[in-house]
């Protein structure tokens, strides 16, 4: 059995290089919400090092609310947009020899996109047109994944070590109590129902199923190192191989 183990990187957590070492998927901000170019460029060092395949991480444009400001643009708007951000990792990513495996939106960006299908479609016509080899990353079981297949491109169902979810199987919003997870133990056993038993808690004790193909842990978290340790330790005592999703 074998989980890939994703987190958001360069965002100014300062812990980027240790996650490195323990993920096998990077999702870098592309500056929007976070980083720079030179954060990116050493993230993707880093990874490149570690083996770890890299992915946009691009954002609404809101560095001022760290991309989790709602907003309503066109399609044409999001795609430019998107295509803006990808291209400036790609970029980095090319000239220090490697090459971008994946994108993943960020944020609010990523969770209207779970509810609005047109917002989905926008973001995956950007990556179909800049390179549909790409994989998009988008919650388990929502229309972003629909939206993928529907696009041509291959999805990865993503979910999340630290956020709680919704009984509809959503992330429950930031604004809301439950949203994110702080204990080592609930974020460990969470991951592990999601892993194994392919399923989650949500916050009103419903049980939902789960396609987990890539787990989440944030790297702007307070305990996402610690998490990702216990997270890896525990995956390996299972046998479970941390490895980036082949398809």
């Amino acid at each position: 059995m074998q989980i890939d183990l994703n987190a958001d990187l360069g965002e100014g957590a300062g812990n980027d290089e240790a996650l490195l070492g323990l993920v096998s998927s990077a999702n870098i901000a592309c500056g929007w919400h976070a980083g720079d170019a030179l954060t990116m460029q050493q993230c993707v060092r880093w990874a490149l090092a570690k083996g770890v395949a890299i992915g946009a991480h691009p954002s609404f444009p809101d560095r001022e609310n760290f991309g989790r400001s709602a907003m309503q643009l066109p399609p044409a708007q999001i795609v430019a947009d998107m295509l803006y951000q990808i291209g400036a990792l790609d970029a980095i990513v090319r000239a220090e020899g490697g090459r971008l495996a994946h994108v993943k939106p960020h944020g609010m960006l990523y969770n209207q996109a779970v509810k609005e299908p047109e917002l989905a479609a926008a973001l995956c016509e950007a990556v179909r047109r800049f390179d549909p080899a790409l994989k998009f990353f988008g919650l388990a079981g929502s229309g972003m994944i629909d939206a993928a297949r529907a696009a041509g491109l291959t999805p990865v169902e993503e979910v999340f070590a630290d956020r709680g979810y919704m009984p509809d199987g959503s992330l429950v919003p930031r604004s809301q109590p439950g949203a994110l997870i702080e204990d080592e133990d609930q974020s460990l056993a969470q991951t592990l129902s999601l892993v194994r038993e392919r399923r989650v808690t949500a916050i009103d004790g419903s049980v939902v199923p789960v396609n987990a193909q890539s787990v989440c842990l944030h790297g702007d978290g307070a305990h996402a190192l610690a998490f990702a340790r216990r997270i890896r330790e525990r995956l390996a005592a299972e046998g479970i191989a941390v490895t980036p999703f082949a398809g």
